[in-house]
Formats: structure tokens, C-alpha cells, sequence
């Protein structure tokens, strides 16, 4: 189910160079991965843009077995879409003491090159209802936007509905 919502708070999602605005807590380097890792109060930037870049924002884990099997169509949308102002940002809500045993080896074999950050901030009740008032916590969960317009899916995303759904933002 979706949800369309409109924020007044702005500031760019990223920098310049393409790096991710916000201010992560860590970066970890391994297996050459460099992956950042933000409390939720370090993460918020990212989600108020104010450019013209889509975001497709996608919050998994690896333990949980739709997000894992909706992996595939969300990296097969950001390949089809590159060179488009579009930035696919993978928010991994696994546990922290497991990023180096099992989210960076997860990533390498799935072949997710970038975009792939860690949200490790244990009060979910205090910045769920931040990302969206629609999203009871369970994931997968996607939100996409562009400037003003949001949209939140608390479900798995085929990759049909997924295009359809990225390709409105892309041409408004």
C-alpha cells in the first residue's frame, strides 16, 4: 500500500560528488565496500532533498526473506535507469554487530556495488513514523521521492510495479 505525502523540510540528499548528505556514525571499509553507518538523527538529511533527483529508498535486511527476494528487481531497475537522475539507496536495518559477518558479504555476492548503508538506531519507535505516519515498521519498505512528492510502500515491490511506480517520478 502506498502513501503520498508532502514534507516542507528541505536540504540535499547529496553532495556534490554524489556522496550521501547526512552524517553517518562509522564508516566500515571491508572487502572493498565502504559502507556508512548512521543513527537516525545522523540519516535524516537524506531523506529531505531538494533536487531533482529521485529517490528510491529501500529499507531490508538479510534475515528477512522478501526483502532478499526484491533485491534483484530494485538492481535491475537501477542498472536499466543509469545515467538518469535517480539514486537507489539500500538501508540495511540489520543488526550492527553483524555488518562485517553478514551485510557486507550479503551485499558482494548480490553484486550491490552502491548505495548500501546501515540505519543502526535501536529506537525504531522514535523515527519509523519520521521516514513515514504509514509505516507500522515492518519491511521491506520503500520510499521514493522527488522534491516535494513522497510516496511509501510497506511491502515487497516486483519489479514491474517498481518501474511503473519510479517512472512517475521520473517524468513529472
Amino acid at each position: 500500500m502506498a502513501s503520498t505525502f508532502s514534507d516542507g523540510q528541505n536540504s540535499a540528499s547529496q553532495n556534490h560528488d554524489g556522496s550521501l548528505k547526512g552524517n553517518p556514525k562509522e564508516v566500515v571499509n571491508q572487502d572493498g565496500f565502504s559502507i556508512p553507518v548512521y543513527d537516525f538523527e545522523g540519516f535524516k538529511p537524506i531523506l529531505f532533498p531538494d533536487d531533482d533527483i529521485t529517490y528510491v529508498i529501500n529499507f531490508w535486511a538479510t534475515w528477512c526473506k522478501p526483502c532478499v527476494e526484491e533485491i534483484p528487481d530494485f538492481l535491475r531497475l537501477s542498472e536499466k535507469l543509469a545515467g538518469q537522475k535517480i539514486s537507489f539507496i539500500y538501508v540495511s536495518l540489520d543488526f550492527r554487530r553483524n555488518l562485517e559477518s553478514g551485510v557486507i558479504p550479503f551485499i558482494k555476492a548480490r553484486g550491490m556495488k552502491e548505495g548500501v548503508v546501515m540505519l543502526h538506531d535501536p529506537d525504531a519507535d522514535k523515527w519509523i513514523g519520521q521516514v513515514s505516519e504509514a509505516w507500522s515498521g515492518a519491511i521491506p519498505a520503500t520510499l521514493i521521492l522527488r522534491g516535494d512528492k513522497k510516496e511509501f510502500f510497506e511491502s515487497k515491490l516486483h519489479y514491474t510495479e517498481l518501474k511503473s511506480i519510479v517512472q512517475s517520478f521520473l517524468y513529472l
